[in-house]
């Protein structure tokens, strides 16, 4: 399967589409649970290592992302709405280790939906800057790139479940 991106620069959002061969319950853990997001979030040779996750409204995931030389980069995702194995939404921040955000104007936002597709899952994920230098340096650090990385590696685990 391949990760599909669409660019609305007027909007100021990227648009992801992936189908995923697996339950719809599978996927859906898989984007909701740290032991699993541990496993594929983040192109290799980076890992990621989760801090604490408290998927519910209002709460938080905090991980680090780990460089192959020692480098690490925190990010905090807030959890806005979730509706279980259809819909959520979050803020999505680069943060310190506690979680306090850097820069809250970089902050956008991701909306995410899962619909059932014959034997497949269809995931959506739309996600909204503020400002348009946001959106492009995103894109100049290489996101579609390794989204589509984290994906196949997610198809890898999907396997295993």
């Amino acid at each position: 399967m391949e990760t599909k991106y669409e660019l609305d620069r007027e909007k100021l959002q990227l648009n992801v589409t992936r189908e995923f061969v697996a339950d719809i319950n599978k996927v859906w853990r898989a984007w909701t649970e740290a032991e699993m997001l541990d496993q594929w979030w983040g192109p290799q040779p980076w890992y990621v290592i989760t801090k604490f996750m408290y998927f519910s409204e209002e709460g938080k995931w905090l991980y680090s992302m780990n460089g192959p030389a020692g480098e690490k980069h925190w990010s905090v995702m807030e959890y806005l709405e979730i509706k279980p194995e259809e819909f959520f939404s979050s803020n999505h921040s680069f943060c310190d280790e506690h979680g306090f955000v850097i820069d809250k104007l970089k902050t956008p936002l991701w909306e995410i939906s899962f619909a059932r597709s014959g034997n497949s899952t269809m995931v959506k994920v739309q996600i909204t800057y503020q400002r348009e230098e946001d959106l492009d340096t995103i894109l100049e650090m290489g996101f579609k790139e390794g989204f589509a990385m984290g994906h196949s590696q997610l198809d890898e685990l999907l396997k295993t479940i």
